[in-house]
């Protein structure tokens, strides 16, 4: 498969023209990349009107996808944002007010994307979970189509911590009943190429990103924005509203670059999936509590082994593995072939030299729903102050107040602190909050 971009780019690396153009780095190397760090010179072509090798680059990464995709060079962010402007767009069409329902486990970017659009929004709730889980159903889903009747569908899935929703059952019924279904698969954009695919286009999603850096081998904020053939007219400019006019061309070439090793993911992943289950299968009968069913990744439940996730993030790192995140409950684990086996066999030993103690008692608040006092886009373009947590009861959250990762709010814009929210703020470790004034 061609790499247009990257072809384009070396060459005018190798010319060694005289750049009066940007960036101010002129090809001169400080970091040793500055060579390959162009802008939309001749030929170079331009993301969101691309006609030339970024064009014929986003064709190759749609055959490999089966739909129409297009690249992001800041992440699912961008993505998440354009596919809630062509759901709004979509409803405008059909003489409706866009009313999306999304789970509550939302990227905080779904919640500032909402708020700018202005956009209505009918929270998820599943049955139990914590504030990163939404594992719906199909049954649930449809029980609020048919009381709230809204025009778009929104889940998270996998999740965080490696949940993996419905999505063939929860896209039959959202189509039922008339709503489109959009997917943040962020964490997913693998899927794909596992045999047969469990990628939420191929699932019957309409509209889906993926963050191509997190589990493929692209740099950090190369993304796809995924679309059905109705949307794809409009994807370009839904990117555009929300993205940079001058996007990365170093990113560019990344995502360019993984076309051909994408072709051949396949085989990679035939291989490398097995061996993560043999790991997950030693690390249960060791007396492990996975969590989650996503194939890349692994998830532990922390506490019942006798530590906090943090205590055995702490744990590797002393043997040089870094986690991708824990909190007091779990330990989250991000694979992919790239690692190798004799990595995947240091981490196997890692845990496996970790010795089993008395179960951790302490239990994370229980996730309760917030009492909603205005909008998400009320609260947000509101004058705010930051303020301690425990100062906060009454008052009226502002700005999302999560770390990320994970970055999914504890409480929504527009709710009201109670005595429960601030135990969860306090139970995570954040101190401070922006509230209305």
């Amino acid at each position: 498969m061609e790499t247009p971009i990257c072809d384009f780019v070396r060459a005018y690396a190798e010319s060694e023209a005289i750049r009066l153009h940007m960036p101010g780095h002129k090809g001169k190397n400080l970091l040793g990349l500055e060579a390959l760090d162009i802008t939309e010179i001749d030929g170079a072509d331009s993301l969101y009107e691309a006609s030339g090798i970024i064009q014929r680059s986003e064709e190759n990464a749609s055959r490999l996808f089966g739909c129409p995709t297009f690249y992001s060079t800041e992440g699912s962010s961008q993505c998440i944002r354009a596919m809630l402007y062509l759901a709004m767009l979509h409803a405008k069409e059909q003489g409706k007010r866009p009313v999306i329902a999304a789970g509550r486990n939302a990227h905080k970017t779904f919640l500032t994307g909402a708020a700018l659009l202005d956009l209505d929004v009918r929270w998820l709730y599943p049955k139990g979970g914590s504030y990163l889980s939404c594992d719906l159903t199909p049954e649930e889903v449809e029980a609020v189509l048919e009381k709230e009747a809204p025009t778009a569908v929104y889940l998270t899935s996998p999740d965080y911590l490696g949940n993996v929703a419905d999505i063939a059952g929860i896209a039959k019924v959202c189509h039922r009943h008339g709503a489109i279904l959009l997917v943040d698969n962020a964490h997913g954009a693998y899927l794909k190429f596992l045999q047969p695919s469990r990628h939420p286009m191929d699932l019957g999603a309409d509209l889906c990103c993926d963050s191509a850096h997190k589990t493929l081998p692209v740099l950090t904020g190369g993304a796809y924005l995924h679309c059905r053939l109705q949307f794809r007219d409009w994807a370009k400019n839904a990117l555009a509203l929300f993205g940079s006019t001058s996007p990365s061309y170093l990113i560019l070439q990344s995502l360019d670059g993984a076309n051909p090793i994408l072709a051949e993911a396949a085989n990679r992943l035939k291989d490398f999936v097995p061996s993560v289950e043999a790991v997950k299968e030693k690390l249960a009968d060791k007396g492990y509590t996975l969590y989650g069913r996503e194939p890349l990744k692994i998830t532990i439940s922390a506490k019942p082994y006798g530590y906090t996730g943090q205590e055995l993030a702490q744990k590797l790192l002393e043997g040089n593995i870094v986690s991708e995140f824990a909190d007091p409950d779990f330990l989250v684990l991000m694979l992919t072939p790239e690692i190798g086996q004799a990595a995947l066999d240091a981490l196997e030993a890692a845990l496996l030299s970790i010795s089993r103690k008395s179960p951790v008692l302490e239990q994370p608040p229980a996730f309760h729903p917030g009492r909603r006092i205005c909008s998400p886009r009320e609260a947000m373009l509101s004058p705010m102050e930051q303020i301690p947590v425990a100062e906060s009861e009454g008052r009226i959250l502002a700005a999302a107040t999560v770390g990320c990762p994970p970055a999914v709010p504890i409480v929504v814009s527009g709710e009201r602190i109670d005595a429960h929210a601030v135990s969860c703020f306090q139970y995570y470790g954040i101190t401070h909050c922006s509230v209305m004034k």
